[in-house]
């Protein structure tokens, strides 16, 4: 009575050509470049930044108003890049929460006066001169 069993030497050969032919996968080695991990970093903060406003009731409620599903905004912010949630981030910021400034609407108002005062529609100011 043997003591140990062998495997068959078919087995072994059919392990041995599996593991000879297993691709080899290679390994890319690279330097890190530390503004590149910070970038990413905030990338990821302002995109959870992002998510947050867009998951606060108020914003859930302008969004239900024009026709847009909340949950459809959230996996839309999930597929932007980092270059795009950086540059809406930075713009959100910037936007106010509704629409145009006064002064935008004033100078607005004051150029389309101008223009018609410029092409002779209308006399509002003396300063400007239809061409005659």
């Amino acid at each position: 009575m043997k003591a140990y069993h062998q495997p068959p030497k078919a087995l072994a050969f059919l392990f041995a050509l599996l593991l000879t032919l297993l691709p080899a996968t290679p390994l890319m080695a690279g330097m890190l470049d530390t503004g590149a991990l910070l970038h990413a970093a905030n990338a990821n903060a302002e995109r959870a930044m992002l998510a947050e406003r867009l998951g606060s009731g108020e914003v859930r409620d302008a969004l239900s108003r024009l026709g847009v599903d909340p949950a459809d905004a959230e996996a839309r912010v999930e597929r932007l890049t980092d270059s795009e949630v950086a540059d809406l981030s930075a713009r959100l910021d910037q936007l106010p929460a509704g629409g145009a400034s006064t002064l935008e609407v004033v100078l607005i108002v004051f150029l389309v006066f101008v223009i018609t005062d410029a092409i002779g529609l209308t006399n509002i100011f003396a300063f400007v001169q239809p061409p005659r």
